[in-house]
């Protein structure tokens, strides 16, 4: 049974493995290590917010590919904060097929992955990274993965930091939460979010927005869950950073 509003998957596939060495480094934010990438003179910046495990690979390798895929026309640099201080959530407790896994991920939902806490801190990770970064930063995208994407909802109502957003393969996916984006979005679903929910949010957005749903894509295939030896994942892993470039 998903849990806490997310979807099946989210609580039932466990992250893929997958071997990538990032391009970018580290540095710390507000107490938190925090992944940056992406030529340090682009006045144009994204946060991304990962899903519940953490700095996968895959993450960071997304983070590149937006940081560096476009530096001919447009460069970005890309920040990823440990939002759960080294402590994501524990591949052992998927699938949560008993009491015990059941209570550690619910513990963990209403703990460090509370999303109202979490929202409360973006405002100031991003005031931090300007003041760490020379000023250098202009305007703000924000990129949300799974449970990550709530966060985003969350953030991008009136007075945002973000000039525009995306979520992909988004959790808890509320379509009251639409009615309050204030920023254009793009939201990247897969096959195993709920249709009427995904359908129910495009239809209250009042702003420029993008939805598209990839059927044949697991929840978190741009994250924790793409499983890039797949051929067709990695493509439609791709087609999807692509995705949300062009937007």
């Amino acid at each position: 049974m998903a849990q806490h509003g997310h979807s099946e998957a989210c609580c039932s596939v466990p992250p893929s493995k997958h071997d990538y060495k990032e391009k970018g480094s580290y540095f710390e934010i507000d107490g938190m290590k925090t992944y940056k990438t992406g030529p340090s003179t682009a006045t144009s910046a994204v946060l991304i917010i990962y899903d519940i495990f953490g700095f996968s690979p895959q993450t960071l390798q997304g983070a590149d590919i937006l940081a560096h895929a476009d530096d001919e026309h447009h460069q970005y640099q890309v920040f990823v904060p440990d939002l759960f201080y080294g402590k994501p959530a524990d591949h052992s407790w998927y699938p949560p097929d008993t009491k015990e896994k059941g209570e550690k991920l619910g513990a963990f939902f209403q703990g460090p992955a509370a999303p109202p806490k979490t929202a409360e801190k973006i405002p100031k990770i991003v005031k931090e990274i300007e003041e760490k970064t020379g000023g250098t930063i202009k305007k703000w995208g924000g990129l949300g993965m799974c449970w990550g994407g709530k966060i985003i909802s969350l953030t991008s109502t009136k007075g945002t930091v973000f000039s525009a957003v995306a979520e992909v393969h988004p959790a808890m996916v509320d379509p009251k939460d639409a009615e309050g984006i204030t920023v254009p979005i793009c939201m990247l679903a897969s096959g195993d979010e709920d249709n009427e929910a995904v359908a129910g949010f495009e239809k209250n957005l009042k702003v420029k927005h993008h939805v598209e749903t990839y059927h044949d894509q697991v929840h978190g295939w741009m994250a924790a869950r793409g499983d890039l030896k797949d051929e067709k994942v990695r493509k439609e892993y791709e087609r999807g950073y692509q995705k949300l470039l062009d937007f």
